[in-house]
């Protein structure tokens, strides 16, 4: 096994032409309460995976795991889109792509939590993938779509500051799929001006 990376809530390790999610456990938690949190969110997050893959997103394919705290997925050689576009071989018609599949979860009522450009895998051959579902939820409400898109919005921001503009609205011209599609624009400006309300 090799470790691919360490975050809050796991640890990625490859093996193989596989990769291995696994939520460690945290010993500032109670021990039953932490096993209940890890299970479940891993649960969670696997069933959501394969939800995308119905619907037609391009997903890591997700194999049978015997550990309830364990994804076990394939392992994808690509880079991350960020790197794509701050080297200018991907961008607006990549953007747009990622836009439709959001349409698709959000009609799904489900919520990814993390949309950057980093969690965007492309291939050499211009294959898209949409990782790390550990953030997702399952919800109903406009309000938490409109964030998910507003969270999309600021790591653009960051991070393509200078084309942020074009690539969000390649996002959008994606996201028109969506059933509530002028319902969440018009709670994304709600949720702006709360932003700048705070600034």
């Amino acid at each position: 096994m090799v470790i691919i990376s360490q975050g809050a809530e796991a640890i990625l390790e490859k093996k193989e032409n596989k990769l291995f999610k696994i939520r460690t456990p945290k010993n500032y938690r109670i021990k039953e309460i932490d096993d209940s949190l890890r299970k479940s969110r891993t649960k969670r997050e696997e069933k959501i995976l394969k939800k995308a893959k119905e619907l037609g997103i391009n997903v890591p394919e997700i194999f049978e795991s015997k550990d309830k705290y364990t994804i076990v997925m394939e392992f994808i050689d690509s880079v991350r889109l960020r790197d794509r576009i701050e080297n200018k071989t991907a961008g607006k018609n990549e953007l747009k792509i990622v836009g439709e599949w959001v349409a698709k979860l959000h009609d799904e009522n489900i919520i990814h939590g993390d949309l950057t450009t980093s969690n965007i895998l492309i291939t050499e051959e211009n294959k898209l993938y949409l990782i790390d579902f550990g953030l997702s939820i399952t919800s109903q409400k406009i309000e938490d779509r409109a964030v998910d898109i507003h969270l999309l919005e600021q790591a653009l921001e960051s991070t393509h500051h200078e084309i942020r503009k074009e690539l969000f609205e390649a996002f959008l011209k994606g996201y028109e799929l969506s059933k509530t599609y002028k319902e969440v624009l018009e709670r994304l400006n709600v949720v702006r001006s709360r932003g700048r309300n705070k600034h």
